[in-house]
């Protein structure tokens, strides 16, 4: 049976060395889900596989947009559909390796399916949007729909924010209430998760943030501080060496809100993906790794 592998798990938990053995295993290739592996500018912020580690087995999706273009969840799912049907013409395998919940989801499941708006609604919610930013968006949704930004992927994504909104105000029903479909895989699973400790991730957070750093990290940034505006740039690492700059943070603070901003995102990684992805799919169908 052709069957999707999939390695998910918190940041620095060791996703890419065990997806790379377990395509290695299957003869396959990787597909990779980490929103800012796309950009070929970022590197060293998103631990995108290495050149070395991309020889040892073919990858996918790392590196193949530049930070100026645009991508949601919605395009990455249609791109990997079609990279994992080719690969399945030659191969009964495919592994997918990530950390980015709702790309992930969109792929695996597909997308909820919500009820149409009006015209006017959506030219309501882009324009307070246009008019405000995230901030006017999130200031309306705390008040009718604060369910919805508990999840921090969803509250930071402006597009699933506007059309929160526009649900709201075409339905009256919060979109965090609204009766979800039954999560169905459009393949067969098998999921991979790491078994190890919190401290021990922390460690290994803690330890890379150093490591990022004496790889040239603030470099990275330096070469896409003007497009410090984009999604992909307001993201761990890269939102503290901006905040820095900008004088909100010492130069002796750097590496501590690096590692504490990236132990927080790994905390919710790791909620995410229990709740959301490990028990949709079943536990039958989920491996551990360390």
């Amino acid at each position: 049976m052709k069957t999707l592998h999939v390695v998910v798990g918190p940041t620095a938990s060791g996703k890419t060395a065990y997806a790379i053995k377990l395509a290695k295993e299957l003869g396959t290739e990787v597909i990779s889900a980490d929103s800012r592996q796309f950009y070929k500018e970022l590197p060293i912020g998103s631990a995108a596989p290495t050149l070395q580690e991309q020889s040892e087995v073919k990858h996918h999706l790392v590196g193949h947009l530049s930070i100026k273009d645009t991508y949601t969840a919605a395009q990455f799912a249609e791109d990997a559909k079609a990279i994992i049907e080719e690969i399945f013409k030659t191969h009964d395998h495919v592994v997918l390796c990530g950390g980015s919940g709702l790309y992930i989801d969109a792929l695996v499941f597909g997308f909820d399916e919500i009820p149409p708006v009006s015209s006017e609604i959506r030219e309501k919610c882009n324009n307070i949007f246009e008019q405000g930013g995230l901030n006017a968006l999130h200031s309306i949704l705390k008040e009718v729909d604060p369910d919805f930004l508990k999840d921090e992927q969803l509250a930071l994504n402006p597009r699933r924010c506007i059309r929160a909104l526009e649900v709201y105000y075409s339905k009256g029903i919060p979109m965090s209430q609204m009766k979800k479909r039954e999560k169905k895989a459009q393949y067969n699973i098998i999921c991979y998760y790491p078994s190890l400790s919190r401290d021990e991730i922390y460690n290994r957070i803690n330890a890379r943030t150093l490591k990022m750093l004496e790889d040239g990290l603030l470099k990275e940034c330096e070469q896409v501080k003007e497009f410090s505006y984009t999604q992909a740039l307001q993201t761990v690492g890269y939102k503290e060496v901006f905040a820095m700059w900008n004088g909100e943070l010492s130069e002796s603070e750097l590496v501590n809100a690096i590692q504490q901003s990236t132990r927080r995102y790994a905390k919710r990684q790791d909620t995410w993906f229990r709740n959301q992805l490990l028990k949709a799919v079943g536990e039958e169908n989920v491996r551990y790794f360390n």
